[in-house]
């Protein structure tokens, strides 16, 4: 895939796993990548690794529970960018007590909204001025086949067992969230899309997922650099539109 321009991209949760490759793959197309993380040891060490692959990569302190680092990451792009043309809002967590709606903590329910859905919510809001400062941009929500309630009722789907109710509501409202701001913004040039990136072998599931993690990464990067004449408000996968 070639692109004309240098584009300005913040990834959350960028340090590892679908992230890291988003990032990777991002720069390796001489993209400008803006690696956030909560943990700053991590983060600059996963800069470190892109900038040996000769990536213009950076860390940015990036904590969804943590308000005042995404006006100061907002804040930092806005004074040495002016703008931003890729928002992908990665960074997401399944914890300890989710599972069942009979047995599911509520801690464990509310943790998974805060993160998943009200963090993502946070950094785009913040990111849209610098969004609107841009040509053209894009936004892609990384949600999950587990956020789809057409699936998640299908009793012959694979994965229909699969049930953590925090993290599955909270990538269903990310889903919302798409689609309500896609509709906002159906007269400027941002695009707004979901992506389902499949089963992955990475740390939230212990790497028992059945992909891989460039695999992974594929419909995301297609969906980062859209052309102007692509779709918003969608949810897809590697095999394209998929049921909300």
């Amino acid at each position: 895939m070639q692109i004309s321009s240098k584009k300005i991209a913040l990834i959350t949760g960028a340090n590892k796993g679908i992230g890291f490759e988003v990032a990777l793959q991002l720069a390796a197309l001489g993209n400008t990548v803006l690696l956030g993380a909560r943990n700053k040891a991590l983060g600059e060490e996963a800069a470190a690794r892109l900038k040996h692959e000769g990536g213009d990569a950076r860390y940015l302190a990036v904590d969804l529970d943590d308000s005042a680092t995404i006006a100061a990451a907002a804040q930092a792009i806005e004074s040495n960018f002016g703008h931003l043309d890729v928002l992908v809002n990665n960074a997401g967590m399944v914890g300890p007590g989710d599972g069942l709606p009979s047995n599911a903590s509520l801690d464990a329910i509310e943790r998974a909204f805060r993160v998943n859905f009200l963090g993502s919510v946070a950094v785009t809001q913040a990111m849209l001025p610098l969004l609107r400062k841009a040509p053209t941009a894009r936004i892609v929500n990384v949600s999950s086949g587990l956020g789809s309630l057409t699936k998640s009722a299908d009793p012959g789907w694979t994965y229909v067992a699969a049930k953590y109710l925090g993290y599955a509501a909270s990538k269903a409202a990310l889903n919302m969230l798409t689609v309500q701001l896609a509709y906002e913004l159906r007269d400027t040039s941002i695009k707004v899309n979901s992506v389902d990136p499949g089963y992955t072998a990475t740390d939230l599931n212990q790497h028992r997922g059945t992909q891989t993690i460039p695999e992974a990464a594929v419909e995301i990067i297609r969906l980062a650099l859209l052309p102007d004449d692509g779709p918003t408000g969608t949810f897809s996968n590697a095999h394209r539109v998929i049921s909300w």
